[in-house]
């Protein structure tokens, strides 16, 4: 497997179509992604699917220069028995491509690059189901999976070419879908003005992320929280996709919070936790590293390949380390500065015109092989 990012070509791209769920850090990373396309002339047509787009998400959308958003409420393909609607949604996508006329097709899920797409599909793994489950669970996902494993592979196997954002997660996707001849590592980026530093730092440690999600590990903050002289607030929503409502003891609740709300906390937070048991890249830690914030993270490759030294790690079910990583920032307010410039120096390499740059190379070069050679996917035999 090539982790290499491809070359750049002479090759222009201007149109793309993209597709992105509305949930977590996808959406966050299809509009950064957009927004540094822009200046660049590639429009963007961006296919949403899941929960409808709230008015703040239209919001940030109509801010994005040259974004058109066509909207569906399909199911995603990690949900409940998701066939029909992807398969639905599939007819849907192959009727915006043929309306937009796309250059390059570029996937933010799997099922769907089977389709017979008239443009090459860039296909960006960002998560998957399989491996979060023996990353949080120690174990091999139940056989209730075994359709989304085929339908996965079946998908990675159609794809042009494969970008993760991070060597771990591409290492991940070679473990349960089988190896890739064409895949990359592109890192993910934000933009630092948004995220700008407080002029004081605060007395409190903050995480977020969905608090449902058992791989951000939210329960080992809960764990230490009543043993450290800071309070530990988290912002994030507490509503599970399938019913019911995350509640806490000993940490403060902020709940769901506009991207300006969270930015606010993390400009003045002095210390951002994220003991992840699962991050295949991790774009909270990311933005609370350019507010200024020092990281406290879940020792696992993918973070670990993001931050190397400029981070401090813990093992995410080792609660009595982050009690003493935690406790250590609180009173060495010297060591906790020196975290805090060593975790936003890191973070500003991970420019959103680096990572726009990195994909206009992989478009381009996508175009010029298709135009020369299309690419038949191998055949694959049906699992049974």
């Amino acid at each position: 497997m090539d982790r290499a990012t491809l070359p750049s070509s002479s090759g222009e791209v201007r149109r793309v179509l993209m597709t992105a769920d509305t949930v977590g850090g996808v959406w966050t990373y299809a509009l950064e992604l957009s927004r540094a396309l822009a200046p660049r002339g590639v429009a963007v047509t961006l296919a949403t699917m899941g929960a409808p787009l709230t008015e703040s998400q239209w919001a940030e959308a109509r801010r994005v220069p040259g974004l058109s958003v066509e909207q569906s409420t399909w199911k995603l393909e990690w949900m409940d028995d998701p066939w029909e609607d992807v398969a639905a949604a599939g007819e849907w996508l192959l009727e915006l491509e043929s309306r937009v006329r796309p250059e390059v097709v570029h996937l933010n899920g799997y099922c769907h690059g089977t389709l017979p797409w008239k443009a090459p599909t860039l296909m960006v793994a960002h998560s998957c189901a399989l491996s979060w489950w023996e990353a949080v669970k120690g174990e091999q996902a139940p056989e209730r999976y075994t359709r989304y494993r085929w339908e996965l592979t079946r998908g990675l196997r159609a794809a042009r070419h494969v970008v993760a954002p991070s060597a771990a997660m591409l290492e991940a996707l070679e473990k349960h879908y089988g190896p890739r001849l064409s895949a990359g590592v592109i890192f993910n980026a934000r933009r630092p003005e948004d995220f700008p530093p407080g002029e004081v730092r605060e007395p409190f440690i903050l995480t977020s992320g969905r608090l449902w999600d058992e791989g951000k590990n939210v329960s080992a903050l809960e764990s230490v929280a009543p043993r450290l002289d800071w309070p530990v607030l988290v912002a994030g929503d507490t509503q599970h996709p399938s019913g019911g409502e995350v509640r806490s003891r000993y940490v403060r609740m902020l709940g769901r919070l506009s991207p300006g709300e969270l930015s606010g906390y993390m400009g003045r937070a002095s210390i951002y936790a994220l003991p992840a048991r699962y991050e295949p890249f991790g774009l909270s830690a990311l933005e609370a590293a350019l507010a200024g914030c020092a990281l406290v993270l879940g020792d696992i490759p993918s973070l670990r390949e993001v931050w190397d030294d400029a981070a401090v790690f813990v093992p995410p079910d080792d609660t009595d380390m982050l009690m003493r990583a935690l406790r250590r920032l609180v009173t060495e307010p010297v060591l906790c500065n020196r975290m805090s410039t060593l975790a936003r120096t890191r973070a500003l390499e991970f420019s959103p015109e680096r990572m726009a740059n990195a994909y206009l190379a992989a478009y381009a070069d996508l175009d010029r092989a298709s135009r020369e050679a299309p690419a038949t996917p191998p055949p694959l035999a049906r699992a049974t």
